[in-house]
C-alpha cells in the first residue's frame, strides 16, 4: 500500500485544503493520473497517483492539510478491473458531436434533446421561445415538464426554476484559502501604505485603428490575436523606466529600484482573483507579451497556475473594462508601489482644435504609495503612459521620428 502524503508547495505555506477528489474511493487510478486537487494560499494544485492501483481516499472535501498529511492511499498491488481504461478515451469520441450544432443555434431555435422528459407540447413551446429545460419546473411525475411549467417560466424570467418566493433562507460556504489570502492582502494594504488614486484619460482612437488594420496580419505572422493589453504593458514598461520611483519598493527602511519590469496581470479567475506575472515585460515583443497573456490567462481560468507564476512582480495592471467599470481605484498589490486601472472604451463628445468631436475614451486610475512616489512622479507617470497609448509610434524609440531626427 502506497501513501500519498500532501507535498512542499512552497515557502512559507504550511497547509492546504482539499478542494475536491477527482477520483471515488475505492476507483482504480493509472500512475501519474490526476487523483485531487489542493488549493494553498497562493494557488490551486493537482495531486497526481504515483503508482497505478486501487485508491483508498484518507482525508475529505474541504479538510485542511499540513504538509506531509497523508491523503490517501493507492493499492498498487490489486489487479486492474477489466475495462478500467476504457472511461479515459470516451469523452473524446462524444466531444465533436456536440460541438457541430452550436453555429446554428443563434438563428434556428434551439431543438430540446429526446431524454428530456416533457410532453409534446412542451418540448416544442420550449424550442420556439428558446427556454432552456434547467429553467422550468416540472410539476409531473419524475420531474416532467407540462405546457403549463413552461408557460410559467415565461412568466417568471430571471427567476431560477423551483425557487420559492420571498425566502429568507442564508447560505453559509467556508472561505477559500485563497479568497483568505485575497482578504488580508487587500486590508493589509489599505492599513500599511500611504495610498493615493490619480486619474487621466486616453483618446483610444489610434490603437482601435492600428488593431484594425493589423489584427489579421498580426494573427497570421504570429498566431496570437493583437489585443489592448500588450500596448498597454509596452507603454508602461516604457514609462517605468523613465519613473523608477513607481518600479520600486519599499524594504524596512531601504528602498529597492527595479532595473527591470515584472509586469502582474490581474486576472479574474473561477475561485478568486489572481495575479500572475509576465517576467521581463520590457524586453519582450508584443507579439511575446501577448503570447504571455495568453497563456497565463488560459492557465488562470484551468487553476493551472503556479506559485512561481504569482510570485514577484514589480508593476501591476488591472483592467476592470472587461467588467463594464467606467472608474475606480485599485488597490496596490504589495509590497509593490503602484498598480494602474484600465477600464471600459466608452464613445464621449471630445473638444479637439476648437470642435467637438466623438472620440472612443478610456479613464486610467493610477494608485500609488504616497511614502516613496509624490505626486510629481504618479501624474507624470500616468501623463507618460497616456501620451505612449495616444501616438503608439513612440514606443518603437520613445520619441516622434521629428524628435529623433532633430536631436531633441
Amino acid at each position: 500500500m502506497i501513501e500519498i502524503k500532501v507535498p512542499p508547495v512552497g515557502e512559507s505555506i504550511s497547509e492546504v485544503t482539499l478542494v475536491t477528489w477527482m477520483k471515488k474511493d475505492g476507483e482504480w487510478v493509472d500512475r501519474d493520473e490526476v487523483i485531487c486537487e489542493l488549493e494553498s494560499e497562493k494557488a490551486t494544485f493537482e495531486l497526481n497517483a504515483e503508482q497505478a492501483g486501487i485508491l483508498h481516499i484518507v482525508a475529505q472535501e474541504g479538510d485542511t492539510l499540513n504538509i506531509g498529511d497523508l491523503a490517501c492511499k493507492i493499492d498498487e498491488t490489486a489487479e486492474r478491473p477489466a475495462g478500467a481504461a476504457a472511461p479515459a478515451e470516451a469523452p473524446k469520441a462524444e466531444a465533436k458531436p456536440e460541438a457541430a450544432p452550436a453555429a446554428p443555434a443563434a438563428v434556428s431555435p434551439a431543438p430540446i434533446a429526446a431524454d428530456v422528459k416533457a410532453t409534446p407540447v412542451a418540448k416544442s413551446m420550449m424550442s420556439d421561445k428558446n427556454v432552456s429545460p434547467s429553467k422550468v419546473q416540472g410539476t409531473g411525475a419524475n420531474g416532467r415538464i407540462f405546457k403549463a411549467d413552461v408557460l410559467a417560466a415565461l412568466e417568471n424570467p430571471g427567476r431560477p426554476a423551483g425557487k420559492e418566493l420571498f425566502t429568507r433562507e442564508d447560505k453559509v460556504q467556508k472561505m477559500s484559502n485563497l479568497r483568505k489570502t485575497v482578504s488580508r492582502r487587500l486590508v493589509e494594504a489599505k492599513n500599511t501604505t500611504a495610498m493615493l488614486t490619480t486619474f487621466n484619460e486616453v483618446d483610444m482612437t489610434n490603437i482601435m485603428a492600428i488593431r484594425k488594420q493589423y489584427k489579421d496580419k498580426f494573427k497570421e505572422a504570429h498566431g496570437v490575436n493583437l489585443g489592448f493589453m500588450s500596448f498597454f504593458t509596452k507603454a508602461c514598461t516604457i514609462a517605468l523606466m523613465e519613473w523608477p520611483a513607481v518600479n520600486a519598493y519599499i524594504d524596512g527602511e531601504n528602498i529597492v529600484y527595479h532595473e527591470y519590469a515584472d509586469i502582474s496581470i490581474a486576472v479574474s479567475a473561477p475561485k478568486g482573483l489572481v495575479v500572475p506575472i509576465i517576467r521581463n515585460a520590457e524586453s519582450l515583443s508584443m507579439a511575446e507579451i501577448e503570447a504571455k497573456v495568453m497563456e497565463l490567462a488560459g492557465k488562470a481560468r484551468d487553476n493551472k497556475l503556479t506559485i512561481e507564476e504569482m510570485s514577484g512582480g514589480t508593476f501591476t495592471i488591472t483592467n476592470g473594462g472587461v467588467f463594464g467599470s467606467l472608474m475606480s481605484t485599485p488597490i496596490i498589490n504589495i509590497p509593490q508601489s503602484a498598480i494602474l486601472g484600465m477600464h471600459k472604451i466608452q464613445e464621449r463628445a471630445m473638444v479637439i482644435d476648437g470642435e467637438i468631436k466623438i472620440r472612443p475614451m478610456m479613464y486610467l486610475a493610477l494608485s500609488y504609495d504616497h511614502r516613496i512616489i509624490d505626486g510629481r512622479e504618479s501624474v507624470g507617470f500616468l501623463v507618460r503612459v497616456k501620451e505612449l497609448l495616444e501616438n503608439p509610434e513612440l514606443m518603437l524609440i520613445g520619441k516622434s521620428p521629428t524628435q529623433a531626427l532633430l536631436e531633441l
